[in-house]
């Protein structure tokens, strides 16, 4: 357990706006249709690097119990 750093509380909200961050790219993906150019990886690329890194990370650390108590 770590004295620094966020809570639970806060890793869950990260990993639930992470995953509705990806929920609506794809969404606007479905609705838009397949970018093409230079925003296929601006849109597809960095949003899901982002969004799918938190995740994992999130993930990792929920599961490791790597979180703060809070006090």
């Amino acid at each position: 357990m770590s004295k620094y750093g966020p809570t639970k509380a806060d890793l869950n909200f990260r990993l639930a706006f992470s995953i509705a961050g990806l929920a609506m790219m794809a969404g606007a993906i479905l609705y838009r249709g397949m970018p093409t150019g230079p925003a296929m990886f601006e849109v597809i690329g960095i949003s899901t690097l982002f969004f799918g890194g938190t995740i994992l990370w999130t993930i990792r650390k929920l599961m490791k119990g790597d979180y703060s108590d809070g006090l």
